[in-house]
């Protein structure tokens, strides 16, 4: 039963108040402003020297790779490229060329070269950005840079992206199509156009035409972030130019510019960088950072504090001469001006050339000429890029140890690769919530367990026979519910065999969630956490509380008090993770589990570490779990773990 301390709340815990969503808005939005200005504060890991950089950028090469869903690298399987057309332009040859950065994913491209040539020519990988051009795909809209840097001397590769090329996938998987199953995975589009980039590297030196020592990539808006990306992940890039495609943390969440952005400008921050750092690890190579000053999705505030952080990342390097900044006056968008200095930058650093250049003029190619698949029955039938999502980062296959002396081990190993990868951003441990004081009265029942978090609980005044396990009683609730909504007592009160406290984790806050641009969601995971993971810290950090206010009552023996959790549907599985991280919490009741993660909750990478019902597994030995319309085969895997465990009367399929 529930201790006198919490038995006496009940009468004077007052209803809670409806959901305010501009109030809801305004409070995580100065969460996750207070977040990002921490993550600010880390540019190249907090390197003072460069020695200290040089000993550092090792490891950050590896997380950069890994939170792109890159790490261990995919094998590089044969390219199986492939010639359909050639365009004679005057001095310039084009051909429709197309290659599987991965078995059945296609990447169709556009190579442009000198008609004529007889020695090996510096290359340029271009990355388009997002240019509507339907069945032509992108490429065609960024014709006239292979033009010009063909009729300069230059082999130009220009590829497809995943949205919007010829064998089209998605890019907007969370930002307006709900599939924040994305961030259990770990995967980000912004992956796939970097291994797409490494793989055209690697199409571009197999050529005899080409130098693979003098690379360079470019390309503006989605191709300038695709260029940071491939620029820190290929070391064969050696001179690279993103155009108005990377802000920084303060523009995308503070300022909230995330919200003119898909989700192929970003990696998913597990390891909480500071967004520069991603560029400083192409330094010191040279480096253009290229924008325009009335670009209202990359303004220049941001702009200003990425030049500044990459000239002191240069200077530390001993080469501040290789960074250049350089703005154009306009909107977003390419301007002569801003072509001729990306083309002379690329002149300067590749072919040692700093004469007068001109721009391209050339007459405009019709885009369906430029098509890989001249009509809709030549795409091919083995691709996998409308649902590479599915396939590119690989979810893990947990295999259960087989005897039972393994699995104290076993357990340790899983959670410590939980804390890691999925849950970095939960202090360890979990700190306790910290009651609200009146003068010097603490009221629980309004807690903080973060700067701008509350807790939100009421009660539920049931009284039947007792708690037989003399436990606390808790309904943990979904963040969409309402604590004053009578049928969530009404499903309740059967699973309940006390008078309970009802706690909405995170206040049940109720911010605008629009879709798109599904700012709070989405910004949670730049900031290398999600929603979900704050609920779980909500709920260890309330029973925490509760169990150091209660610890001297004659009700909680020996000092402790232990608890059994109620929750449906998701918030079960938080109660879950909740207990995996505090132990005080002894029995859960879950009624209708989801079987997997894609249906939430949501942590960054969990599907990489770990699968749903081994999660409820690790529970085992110490937590007594019933699942509630749990007849799916997939929990028969936590069973045997309970069984593996020792522990097979402490776990119940209802």
């Amino acid at each position: 039963m529930l201790p006198s301390l919490l038995l006496s709340a009940i009468a004077m815990t007052p209803a809670a108040e409806p959901a305010d969503t501009a109030k809801a808005d305004e409070a995580i939005h100065k969460y996750l402003s207070a977040k990002t200005k921490e993550l600010s504060e880390r540019f190249m890991d907090g390197a003072k020297t460069k020695a200290e950089w040089e000993a550092k950028r090792p490891k950050l090469k590896e997380q950069f790779l890994d939170m792109l869903g890159l790490w261990p690298l995919p094998e590089k399987t044969p390219l199986k490229a492939a010639v359909t057309g050639k365009l004679d332009r005057g001095n310039v040859t084009i051909e429709n060329v197309h290659f599987q950065s991965k078995p059945g994913l296609y990447v169709t491209g556009n190579l442009y070269r000198p008609k004529t040539n007889d020695k090996k020519l510096p290359a340029i990988l271009y990355v388009c950005g997002h240019s509507g051009k339907g069945r032509d795909g992108n490429k065609t809209a960024f014709q006239d840079h292979g033009m010009w840097f063909a009729s300069n001397g230059y082999v130009c590769l220009v590829v497809d992206t995943l949205q919007l090329g010829e064998v089209a996938g998605k890019h907007h998987g969370t930002y307006n199509l709900n599939r924040f199953w994305w961030q259990n995975r770990g995967y980000t589009p912004a992956g796939v156009e970097c291994w797409n980039g490494i793989r055209a590297i690697d199409y571009l030196i197999s050529r005899p035409d080409v130098d693979a020592e003098r690379i360079g990539v470019t390309g503006i808006s989605g191709g300038g972030a695709t260029t940071v990306w491939i620029a820190a992940a290929d070391d064969r890039v050696k001179v690279a130019v993103p155009v108005s495609g990377m802000s920084d943390l303060e523009s995308y969440v503070t300022n909230k510019v995330i919200n003119g952005h898909c989700d192929c400008m970003f990696f998913v921050n597990t390891y909480q960088w500071e967004w520069t750092t991603s560029l400083a690890l192409f330094a010191p190579k040279p480096l253009m950072f290229a924008n325009s000053d009335n670009d209202p999705i990359f303004p220049m505030d941001g702009n200003r504090r990425i030049i500044a952080r990459l000239r002191h990342c240069y200077d530390l390097l001993g080469k501040k001469d290789l960074v250049e900044e350089y703005v154009s006056k306009g909107g977003h968008d390419y301007r002569p001006d801003l072509r001729l200095a990306i083309f002379g930058f690329f002149n300067k650093h590749l072919k040692n050339d700093t004469g007068p250049i001109k721009d391209a003029d050339f007459a405009k190619i019709e885009g369906k000429d430029l098509r890989v698949f001249p009509e809709d029955k030549d795409l091919p039938k083995d691709q996998i890029n409308d649902r590479v999502d599915e396939l590119f980062v690989p979810a893990v296959d947990v295999k259960l140890p087989e005897k039972k002396e393994d699995f104290a081990a076993w357990k340790v190993g899983l959670v410590k690769k939980l804390r890691e990868t999925s849950f970095r951003a939960l202090p360890d441990p979990i700190p306790a919530a910290k009651p609200l004081m009146e003068g010097e009265k603490k009221r629980w029942e309004w807690s903080t367990t973060e700067d701008g978090i509350q807790v939100t609980v009421d009660a539920i005044p049931i009284r039947k026979t007792g708690n037989p396990n003399g436990l606390a009683l808790m309904l943990v609730l979904n963040s969409e519910d309402d604590l004053d909504k009578g049928f969530l007592r009404d499903w309740a009160k059967p699973l309940l065999d006390d008078s309970a406290l009802i706690a909405l984790p995170r206040g049940g806050l109720q911010w605008t969630r629009k879709s798109p641009p599904n700012y709070a969601e989405r910004s949670h995971a730049l900031l290398g956490r999600t929603v979900d993971d704050g609920s779980v810290r909500d709920v260890a950090a309330f029973v925490r509380m509760m169990n150091s206010l209660v610890a001297n009552e004659a009700m909680a023996p020996k000092g402790k008090l232990g608890w059994k959790l109620v929750g449906r549907g998701q918030a079960g599985i938080i109660n879950g993770y909740a207990a995996i991280f505090e132990p005080s919490i002894k029995e859960l009741v879950i009624l209708n589990p989801p079987t997997s993660h894609r249906d939430g909750p949501y942590f960054l990478n969990i599907d990489r570490v770990i699968d749903l019902p081994t999660a409820l597994g690790l529970l085992a030995p110490d937590v007594k779990l019933t699942l509630i319309n749990a007849k799916d085969k997939a929990f028969d895997k936590t069973a045997a773990i309970y069984k593996l465990a020792g522990a097979e009367g402490k776990f119940e399929r209802k």
